[in-house]
Formats: structure tokens, C-alpha cells, sequence
């Protein structure tokens, strides 16, 4: 395997430099630099749409999800995202004929036209940063428990994480959204094509499917229904993860920034239906590598787990690939996701344009190590990581809609003001302060009720 992951690695190192050097001059403004010209395509945007989407949390994420919880896991991912891609058509659509009326750079400065209050913008900015910067965690750790899995012994798990963190802001700062872009659509085309090999030799070993949900039964029956053997898949859990997951698009910049990008409406079509496509092409294989570890790995950790089932019981050439794909893939989110917040900080800013972009870029260093501390000091269950985040992001969504859909969201000003303490009730659920349900009801759901309630009240009664 060694020598296919120095030749593949440095095929990966050498499209970063390349991606970077081609896009460097095109991005001396921040309409260049954090929109990358507003021009995006449907190919291009499908596969950015992709990597940003789905990365180490579903290619780590799901199979162990899978494993642990069961089947259930089809319903909290896959359906979720199908539902998103009729979001991403329909608000998409409304989002990008607001936006086109303001100089858009990012959600929280178009926030802050909307509700003509700077306090609004940091409203959005604070809900993008707290649930962000975990996200983003995810990915570092994620591929970094990996290649200590991968590598026992060669170097501590933080200085893989510093490693990844340096790839990623060294490229980005340098390229811009572009440079990220083009990665996308590599790594998208890599995770696509590796998890697909690795699943059918999953596949192969348990005998076909047909022996795989027989040895599955055998192995523990509760896989292959809701709740699952953990009892998480219940009904408030899959509704509220489906519509924290269809907010994405809206409430997460990295996303939202790639809507209003596009080059037309036409284009941003193809994209939500090649990207529903895409959802099920990527999450499917991870069912079976899920279902593999459920047979023959059922107790071992999340970090032995995947170093067996994507490195050691496939050929050494393909780790290798898996291993590229995988820092691939937690490169392609993180970035995008620190460089969104990037965009954000830009988005609050007045001034003199280069000053601006100098001033956000070092926001993205900054972003970055707040990233790296999380990442070394978080937990490895990056599924949960995720959809906490997921939630978080959603209770935003109110605000942003009443911003796209409303004329006269600037008379609503207290809608922020209650985003923001809906958003102090959520963390302080997380961290254990208060309980994370009342009566009965999983408090993030509540939350996101409540302020859709007030929303559409405040507006009819404005």
C-alpha cells in the first residue's frame, strides 16, 4: 500500500497547487475570492454541492451509524436529504432573486439588509460560528482517528490534525472559493468511486445480500428495524433530524453561498436533482459497510471498526485510495465550511475592499485553530456531532426566511433577539445545563417550532 499512497497522495498534493495557481488572479476581489465570480455551472455545481454535503461524516459517520443503530439510519439520512433537494428547488429559487437585489457576500450580511439592523447580521453570524466550528471539528478528527488507526504508533493523532488543518487553510487562502470548487469536484468523483469498491467487497465477504440480512438477524434482529437496538430512532428524532437536514441549504453559508452562486436557475435544477441522485449513490454503499461491521465487527470501537473495514480487509492499494479519499473528503467540508465563516465575517464588515478580504482571511486562521482545539478535545461520535450541529444551523431558519420572503422582516427586529436565546437554550441543553427534552418533546424541536410559530405570526400581524 505504501507506494500507491505516496504516488496517490502526491497526484492529490500536486491538483491542490495547480487548483490554486489557476485561480489565484481571479480572486483579487471579494466577489472573486468568496464567490468565485457568481458563475458556477451545473456539473461543477453538483460535485461542490456533494463534497460540501457529504464528507468524513458520512464516509465514517454512516457505516459505524449503521452498525450501531441499524437500518433506521437510511430513514435520518437518505430520506432527509431526498426531501432537501425539493428545498433546495423551490427556496433556492426565492433566496437567489433576493440576493441578486443586495451586493451579496454572505447569509449574515444579507441578513442584516433585510432586517436593516447589523444586529440581525451578528445574530447570524454567532448561530453560523457555534455550530460550525463543531462541524468542521468533525472532519479533522474524524480522518485523524483514521490514520492513527491506519498508521499505529508513527505520530500522535494531533499532528495528523494540525497536518490536515495546514493543507486546508494553505490552499484555500491562496485560491479562494474557486480552489475549493475544483477540489470538490475531485474528491466528489474519489469519494464516489472508493466507497463504491470498498461496499462490494463488503458486499462479496457477507455473501450477497440476501446471506448479509440473514447473518444480520442472527447477529442482533434489532438492526433491521426502528427504533434500533439503541432505541434513537424514534419518531421525534427522524422528524426532527429531517428538518434540521432540509434547513441545511439555508441556514449553513457553505451551502447557502453555492445557491446564490450559481450561474442561473436552470443551472441550480440540475444540480438539486443530480444532487438527490448523488445522496443515494453515496449513503447506500455505507449501509452495506455498516452492515459488514454489524456481522464481524459488533464490539470493537468506531476507530478499529473502520480501519479494518476500509484498510485492512481490503487489497493495499485500495487503502491507499480510501486513505486519500478519505483526507480528501475532511479537507473539501472543512474548508468550505471555515472559508463560508470567512465570507460571513467579510459579509459584517465596511471598508476598503482588499483590506476587508486581508481581515477576513486572518478570521480564517483563527477559525481554523478554534477548529483544530475542538477537534482534539471532542468525542468520536461524529454522527451525533453532526446532527447536533444540523440542529443548531436549523433554528436560524425562521429568521432567514422571513428575510426571503418578506418584505418587511425589518419590522420584526425582535425575531433575531429570540433566535439568539432559542440558540443560548440549545447549548445549554448540549452542555447538560438544562434538560434536552419537556415534556417529552426533544427540545431542538420545540425550539425550531416556537420560532416558526412567532415567525409567521409576527409577519401576518406586523
Amino acid at each position: 500500500m505504501g507506494k500507491t499512497l505516496i504516488f496517490v497522495g502526491g497526484v492529490y498534493v500536486l491538483l491542490l497547487i495547480i487548483f490554486s495557481l489557476v485561480t489565484r488572479e481571479k480572486t483579487k476581489s471579494s466577489k472573486g475570492y468568496f464567490l468565485a465570480g457568481s458563475n458556477l455551472g451545473a456539473v461543477l455545481g453538483l460535485f461542490t454541492f456533494a463534497a460540501t454535503l457529504f464528507s468524513t461524516f458520512t464516509l465514517l459517520g454512516m457505516p459505524d451509524f449503521f452498525r450501531v443503530h441499524g437500518i433506521g439510519a437510511w430513514i435520518f439520512l437518505a430520506v432527509s436529504d431526498a426531501v432537501m433537494v425539493f428545498g433546495i428547488l423551490w427556496i433556492g429559487y426565492h433566496l437567489r432573486k433576493r440576493a441578486a437585489d443586495t451586493n451579496y457576500i454572505g447569509m449574515s450580511g444579507f441578513i442584516s439588509h433585510a432586517y436593516k439592523s447589523r444586529w440581525a447580521g451578528y445574530v447570524a453570524f454567532i448561530g453560523a460560528f457555534l455550530f460550525l466550528i463543531p462541524y468542521v471539528a468533525i472532519q479533522i478528527r474524524g480522518v485523524a482517528i483514521f490514520l492513527l488507526q491506519a498508521f499505529p504508533g508513527f505520530v500522535p493523532m494531533w499532528v495528523w490534525a494540525v497536518g490536515i488543518v495546514i493543507i486546508m487553510l494553505v490552499y484555500s487562502e491562496i485560491g479562494g472559493l474557486k480552489a475549493i470548487i475544483y477540489n470538490d469536484m475531485f474528491q466528489g468523483l474519489l469519494l464516489l468511486i472508493v466507497i463504491w469498491i470498498v461496499a462490494g467487497i463488503c458486499l462479496e465477504k457477507m455473501g450477497g445480500f440476501t446471506q448479509m440480512f440473514e447473518s444480520v438477524e442472527e447477529s442482533n434482529s434489532a438492526l433491521l428495524a426502528v427504533p434500533g437496538p439503541k432505541g434513537l430512532f424514534d419518531f421525534q428524532f427522524l422528524l426532527g433530524s429531517m428538518v434540521a437536514i432540509c434547513l441545511i441549504p439555508f441556514t449553513q453559508p457553505q451551502v447557502s453561498t453555492r445557491l446564490v452562486i450559481m450561474k442561473d436557475h436552470r443551472s441550480l435544477a440540475r444540480t438539486a436533482v443530480g444532487l438527490g441522485t448523488f445522496a443515494l449513490l453515496v449513503i447506500f454503499p455505507t449501509l452495506l459497510i455498516g452492515m459488514y461491521g454489524a456481522i464481524y465487527y459488533p464490539d470493537d470501537s468506531t476507530s478499529d471498526f473502520l480501519g479494518k473495514a476500509l484498510i485492512w480487509d481490503q487489497p493495499g492499494p485500495l487503502g491507499a485510495f480510501v486513505l486519500i479519499g478519505l483526507v480528501a473528503a475532511a479537507i473539501s467540508t472543512a474548508d468550505s465550511q471555515i472559508f463560508a465563516l470567512g465570507g460571513e465575517t467579510r459579509s459584517l464588515m465596511e471598508g476598503e475592499d482588499k483590506k476587508m478580504i486581508r481581515n477576513a482571511r486572518i478570521a480564517i486562521v483563527v477559525f481554523a485553530i478554534l477548529s483544530l482545539i475542538f477537534a482534539l478535545l471532542s468525542s468520536d461520535q461524529l454522527v451525533l456531532l453532526a446532527r447536533s450541529s444540523f440542529a443548531g444551523t436549523a433554528l436560524l431558519a425562521p429568521m432567514i426566511f422571513l428575510a426571503i420572503f418578506s418584505k418587511q422582516s425589518h419590522n420584526m427586529q425582535w425575531i433575531p433577539s429570540c433566535t439568539l436565546g432559542a440558540i443560548g437554550i440549545l447549548v445549554a441543553s448540549q452542555l447538560g445545563v438544562i434538560p434536552t427534552e419537556i415534556l417529552g418533546i426533544r427540545l431542538d424541536l420545540l425550539l425550531l417550532v416556537v420560532l416558526a410559530v412567532m415567525a409567521v405570526v409576527g409577519n401576518k400581524f406586523k
